[in-house]
């Protein structure tokens, strides 16, 4: 029997030099916290900034340029584009100072299983979802569960609904498992145990869906759906270790709720 099985400390050493270095996480969880809330606005306001742009270099009056902004699907379209492209850019750039890689934060290839495993957990989240929103509106009478969710899109054409889809099916489910679930959650996990980094990650995911800065009241009721989504985004991160479980699951509820709000409600 070799030495390293024969006393633990070695053991343990040969454990951990044999771990990949683009897996280990060197920077300070709490700076992740930060880092996400920062590219979080940062991000939409640089987006808002260029797609205003638009309209400027057309020399449109202010009218125009203010109900395009207001209505147009391709204005939300390269919005979403933009400042969904400027947070991969920034996750990118902040492994790369630290030299590693995507696979760090759970970025591996696809496999079918794990967008089979995705798809299979759906009902569940769909039964506890509404367990959870139940339970809430009678502790809080005044929840408001039927509030709806100011999306931005209201399309009217063929080639606007496939703007719309990809939009709020393809891009966020992508780009929001990879900051939230594969950057955040894995650099929490380095300070705090599975659940507090769950929890942490749910919460800040939650906020992000509040509908600061909109003009309506705050939106409570997607604030605790995503809270639960994010609670089984995280599960499933960890049982298969990669992102593409959590996408695919992200991806589906999204689809779901652009069939129902987009073709059949209009059908």
């Amino acid at each position: 029997m070799s030495d390293a099985f024969s006393e633990p400390g070695k053991a343990v050493a040969v454990t951990i030099a044999k771990q990949p270095k683009q897996n280990r996480i060197p920077w300070n969880p709490w700076l992740a916290v930060g880092f996400v809330i920062v590219v979080y606005f940062l991000t939409q306001i640089i987006a808002a900034v260029l797609v205003a742009l638009w309209p400027a270099f057309m020399h449109w009056s202010p009218s125009r340029s203010q109900n395009w902004l207001d209505t147009s699907i391709n204005a939300q379209f390269f919005f979403v584009l933009i400042a969904e492209g400027l947070v991969v850019l920034a996750v990118y750039q902040f492994l790369r100072f630290y030299h590693r890689g995507w696979g760090s934060i759970g970025f591996r290839r696809p496999k079918w299983t794990d967008l089979a495993v995705g798809i299979a957990i759906a009902p569940l989240y769909y039964l506890i979802y509404l367990l959870v929103i139940a339970v809430a509106g009678w502790l809080v009478p005044a929840l408001d569960v039927d509030q709806a969710q100011q999306l931005g899109f209201d399309p009217v054409g063929t080639w606007q609904l496939v703007l719309t889809f990809i939009s709020l099916v393809l891009i966020p489910p992508f780009v929001e498992e990879l900051l939230m679930r594969g950057y955040l959650y894995s650099s929490l996990k380095k300070g705090l145990p599975v659940l507090g980094a769950a929890l942490v990650t749910s919460a800040v995911f939650a906020a992000a869906h509040l509908q600061f800065g909109s003009g309506a009241p705050l939106l409570w009721v997607a604030a605790i759906d995503t809270f639960v989504l994010s609670l089984f985004l995280v599960w499933l991160r960890e049982k298969t270790g990669s992102l593409w479980s959590g996408i695919t699951l992200h991806a589906l509820k999204n689809a779901i709720a652009f069939f129902a709000l987009f073709i059949f409600a209009t059908s």
